[in-house]
């Protein structure tokens, strides 16, 4: 239980209204009750803040009219964030070293880390502090998973892994399998060996299902602060820079270079050797075929300047009539032609 105004004070905000007011938990505009605080950020859901029943709301402005109190701040969005955090902080089963797991030989293991039962940890490992490792992960050999890293159950490590600080690994994630590289002899396909690695920077999240390829020689490297949603590709030698978002579906192919700071949306797909700049955003669907300067907008397969992607789907759509318009137009400027097209 907190006040307003202690929520106001933990997030930077200003208080408008009862900042007495005790507030027990967090909800949806919808869902809410008295008692309970929720936040808007987008626009689109203005109207319901007029009829939600929460105690107060987190706004980026103030707001006439309404019955719950607010707290004014510069990013709602983030701030409601970290106040969902102080009511649920993350919390995970404390199992200890579960003696139905398996750790291998010269394995380290650091203060108040817990490995789930059925977890198996090859040799030559290190693992930090305060981890948690859930049921059926496993851990390769010569891995380093450090402090405070949560990986959930069915995750696999390959050999020589590392995961940095307070990072998540959810379900199913596979980081470290051979990248998908191979020489022609004749028809044949000829393995090239995937003798490489993975480096995972600090705070890094990855999604349920995502895969990240061993490089062929050398590392694939996801930067500190990267966030990897669900059923991403990421393939042998690519580099990811820090702080960079991917949504769900997209792939990135072989030894591309992404910058710092990118967006890039759901089931994009990036060709191999490539580099994205920084803070580049790349639209939904879109398919990168070339090197994209840092700060660029684009959408579009092949992908291009997102403005003029808007443009050109908007003359999409008018093409049908375009097309009944441009064949009017010469039957009126050739009528032989238009009498023998009725033929």
């Amino acid at each position: 239980m907190h006040t307003l105004k202690e929520l106001a004070q933990f997030v930077g905000g200003r208080v408008a209204g009862d900042e007495n007011i005790a507030i027990s938990d967090v909800a949806t505009l919808e869902a809410a009750e008295a008692g309970t605080i929720s936040f808007i950020a987008n626009p689109k859901y203005r109207p319901l803040v007029f009829q939600t029943k929460a105690s107060a709301i987190v706004t980026g402005e103030a707001i006439e009219g309404i019955s719950p109190a607010q707290i004014i701040v510069r990013e709602p969005y983030l701030a409601f964030s970290k106040i969902v955090a102080r009511f649920h902080p993350p919390s995970h089963p404390d199992w200890g070293i579960d003696g139905r797991a398996y750790v291998g030989k010269n394995t380290l293991i650091g203060k108040d880390t817990h490995i789930a039962p059925f977890c198996y940890v090859e040799s030559n490992v290190q693992i930090g502090c305060r981890v948690h490792l859930y049921p059926h992960v496993y851990i390769g050999t010569g891995s380093v998973v450090s402090d405070d890293t949560v990986i959930y159950p069915n995750a696999t490590l390959y050999h020589h892994t590392t995961v940095g600080k307070r990072c998540t690994i959810h379900a199913g994630s596979v980081i470290g399998a051979d990248g998908f590289g191979f020489a022609k002899d004749g028809l044949r396909n000829v393995k090239m060996q995937q003798i490489g690695c993975v480096e995972i920077g600090d705070d890094v999240e990855v999604g349920a299902n995502t895969t990240i390829d061993r490089a062929a020689l050398g590392v694939t490297r996801i930067g500190s602060g990267t966030k990897i949603d669900n059923l991403v590709q990421v393939a042998h030698n690519v580099h990811i820079g820090e702080n960079t978002l991917i949504a769900s579906q997209a792939g990135i192919s072989g030894s591309t270079s992404v910058g710092n700071n990118v967006v890039i949306a759901g089931q994009v797909g990036i060709i191999g050797h490539l580099r994205i700049g920084d803070q580049v955003m790349i639209g939904a669907q879109s398919g990168i075929a070339k090197d994209i300067p840092d700060r660029s907008v684009v959408s579009g397969t092949p992908a291009f300047n997102h403005a003029d992607w808007l443009k050109a789907v908007s003359v999409f759509r008018e093409l049908p009539g375009m097309r009944r318009t441009l064949n009017d137009l010469k039957r009126r400027a050739d009528p032989e032609q238009a009498k023998e097209d009725k033929k």
